[in-house]
């Protein structure tokens, strides 16, 4: 049983051990797993997700919480309000209306300490601090799986135990808007199974977080034969691709999975400015064909998993509220390598220099380049923030 702690200790650096943990790809299973969490809680559910749409999509999980709140269950639902602008007043006032726990996060303009551009990126879910889903999927008909449309590409990872005693209290701060309050104890059994061991990661720039831009620091540093690394908008800054090439250079290899379809032409356009400089380091890229690829997962060694909302960009490192969970056990991330490898091998097209070379005109290499600098240009004028807040 977790031990009261003072949250942030718990959430930077320290993996809990009684867990289970079970990896979640997005569409129909993730949905249906999402409504049977929310009819099975008893106590509490936390649902914080960027957007949150109302299409039949945003309607199941609408009613699921309305029943949960109907029977006495404690329901706290928390969207960005940028991302999610386009759900109706009129729904949420009936959201409020059927006894749901309604709240915007901060407006797109805010204080004195806060980016114009500052976002809840998050996507995460918590039932009764026992049961929880943590990834990049948001509530939307993109990420489900409907007649003819599949889900675009994503992931996430439903855990059971002591993290969910973490993540509870990660919510409840982002609620009631307070840092200093304890890790709750919640009754789990003394084992579950599993000696998994799950940390939570955050990054808020504004908050002095930059913990899953350092897991994946880590991750460079710590491993010894492969790292695998699928990402949407995959724009890496200075630092982290630094530490890429040192890793491809002490041998490890290293493949990149990123999406051939994408919702944000513009971010496509600059992501293929890296290119060149990706294969060019020994390191292996591949084009995800079937769909938007939206997920955000890395792997090591066999051994290790991060995964959750967190973009390989200066967006998630800088601007956004993200929130990862690292898992440090063995069957999952031999899982998550197979999975993501037989990915590669049937839904993705190998990217080399040479068919770079064939197919990118000098024409085709300005574009990628202006799309580039006109990335960095809008992230640093709708991110700009005044002032970074002190550690407390």
């Amino acid at each position: 049983m977790i031990q009261m702690g003072r949250g942030d200790s718990i959430i930077s650096n320290v993996y809990t051990a009684n867990n289970t943990s079970r990896l979640i790809r997005g569409g129909k299973a993730y949905f249906d797993l999402l409504e049977q969490l929310i009819d099975r809680a008893k106590t509490s559910i936390h649902l914080q997700v960027y957007i949150y749409e109302e299409d039949e999509t945003g309607s199941q999980i609408t009613r699921a919480l309305v029943r949960a709140a109907q029977r006495g269950v404690k329901v706290y639902l928390l969207l960005d309000r940028y991302a999610s602008s386009a759900l109706p007043e009129s729904t949420v006032q009936s959201i409020i209306h059927a006894g749901i726990n309604f709240r915007w996060f901060e407006p797109l303009v805010k204080g004195r300490n806060f980016y114009i551009g500052r976002r809840m990126h998050h996507k995460i879910f918590v039932a009764d601090g026992l049961s929880s889903l943590v990834g990049g999927i948001n509530i939307s008909n993109h990420y489900n799986d409907l007649p003819g449309k599949p889900a675009w590409l994503d992931w996430a990872v439903f855990v059971e135990g002591e993290v969910s005693a973490v993540l509870y209290h990660r919510c409840t701060q982002m609620w009631f808007r307070v840092t200093k309050i304890p890790i709750p104890v919640f009754p789990i059994a003394e084992s579950i199974g599993e000696n998994c061991l799950i940390r939570a990661r955050i990054n808020d720039w504004v908050r002095n977080k930059n913990q899953i831009s350092r897991s994946y620091l880590e991750m460079f540093h710590r491993a010894n034969s492969n790292i695998t690394i699928m990402s949407s908008y995959f724009l890496p800054g200075r630092v982290f691709r630094r530490n890429l090439r040192q890793a491809a250079m002490r041998g490890v290899s290293v493949r990149i999975i990123v999406t051939k379809i994408s919702d944000v032409t513009l971010a496509k356009l600059a992501e293929h400015y890296f290119y060149p400089w990706l294969l060019k380091r020994n390191i292996k890229l591949y084009e995800y064909r079937k769909e938007v690829l939206h997920a955000k997962i890395a792997t090591y060694d066999g051994m290790w998993v991060t995964v959750g909302s967190y973009n390989v960009n200066d967006i998630s490192a800088y601007a956004s509220i993200e929130l990862n969970l690292d898992i440090h056990h063995l069957p999952f991330a031999e899982q998550v390598d197979k999975v993501l490898g037989e990915i590669m091998e049937k839904d993705c097209d190998r990217i080399t220099l040479e068919t770079l070379n064939h197919k990118d005109s000098f024409l085709h290499r300005m574009v990628y380049l202006l799309a580039f600098w006109s990335f960095r240009i809008i992230f640093y004028v709708f991110t700009f923030y005044f002032r970074q807040e002190k550690p407390q």
